[in-house]
């Protein structure tokens, strides 16, 4: 279930949502879309579940994604899930404020890059977390393409 979620958050809904865009004949050029649809779904609805998930379920991300079976940092996960609503709010509301997007993607960007490599630097890792690993690097790439070229375009 964990990795048809990240698929579908990180992957085909933002993915599609830039092709059906695009079918609609919009105004908006390629990088715009990336950006938005990324912003919406990798960095809103994904950090949203993710944050709701780990507010009322701390155990949850404790033991599957860090293999913590202390119930002492279950309150530390609580707040990681606050940070993580804070941050997925953005995303979702930059899809009402397009002036948001840049902004939402900078904070994306930099806590999935970290997050990835943080991962990425952890020996032994576990399925879920070899899946949090690639999906956060994957969004940070986007992430960094996107602004890469928003930089470049109104340079």
């Amino acid at each position: 279930m964990y990795l048809a979620i990240i698929l579908l958050l990180m992957f085909v809904s933002p993915l599609g949502s830039v092709v059906a865009e695009a079918q609609w004949g919009t105004d908006a050029n390629l990088v715009f879309m990336i950006g938005k649809w990324f912003v919406f779904w990798g960095v809103g609805l994904r950090l949203l579940v993710a944050s709701l998930k780990q507010i009322v379920n701390p155990a949850f991300t404790a033991e599957t994604i860090f293999g913590v079976t202390d119930h002492k940092a279950q309150p530390l996960v609580q707040e990681i899930g606050f940070g993580n609503l804070s941050i997925g709010m953005l995303g979702l509301l930059s899809f009402f404020e397009p002036q948001w997007i840049v902004p939402a993607a900078i904070t994306g960007c930099l806590f999935f890059g970290l997050a990835g490599l943080k991962h990425l630097l952890e020996p032994g890792r576990n399925r879920s977390r070899t899946i949090a690993m690639v999906s956060d690097l994957w969004l940070f790439f986007v992430l960094a393409f996107y602004l890469s070229a928003a930089f470049f375009q109104n340079a």
